[in-house]
């Protein structure tokens, strides 16, 4: 299983909306991004599924300031 694949599995979330977005986010931008990027979002994945679902749909930005550049291409995938 690839690296794409691991972290494609990860993003199989509870709430069917944050799937369709990260799902969408891998189709559209995973294999642009750099390892430094990359590596942000594998730790983004960590975070609770309510808050990424929020960051996602513009209802709240993340306190840590790597992710908002994944996050911007979250919201405009």
């Amino acid at each position: 299983m690839s690296e794409a694949d691991r972290v494609r599995w990860h993003c199989r979330r509870g709430l069917l909306e944050l799937d369709l977005i990260l799902g969408r986010f891998m189709d559209r931008h995973y294999e642009g991004l750099d390892e430094e990027a990359r590596a942000a979002f594998r730790d983004l994945l960590e975070q609770p599924d309510n808050d990424l679902l929020d960051w996602a749909l513009g209802r709240s930005a993340p306190a840590e300031t790597r992710y908002r550049r994944l996050v911007d291409l979250l919201r405009f995938s």
